[in-house]
């Protein structure tokens, strides 16, 4: 990889891994917190930042994926690892594998 293309692939990772960490506080902290202790705040500020942190991931898949010349399947996996709890987790494994199996 060049170093525009290592600089995509690291800021990708981050927010992917981020964005996942703010979905899963969201679905394992905050609403349990308002729904069985009648807290609703906590959804509303881990809600604001995870859906700030979905459009960012969203926005920067695209970019990326060209950037790192991803086939469609690999886009379309990344798109759908957004939306599921521990999806952007697995997908980095997965990116992972594939860059250690080309060299």
């Amino acid at each position: 990889m060049n170093a525009e293309q290592t600089k995509w692939a690291r800021r990708f990772k981050w927010i992917s891994l981020i964005e996942g960490l703010s979905f899963l506080i969201l679905l394992g902290i905050a609403m349990p917190l308002k729904y069985m202790f009648d807290m609703p705040l906590a959804v509303t500020y881990v809600g604001w930042a995870h859906g700030l942190l979905f459009i960012v991931y969203i926005y920067l898949v695209f970019p990326t994926a060209q950037s790192l010349k991803w086939e469609f399947g690999r886009t379309f996996f990344a798109l759908l690892a957004s939306i599921l709890p521990f999806g952007p987790f697995i997908f980095d494994r997965n990116i992972k594998k594939s860059q250690q199996t080309k060299f």
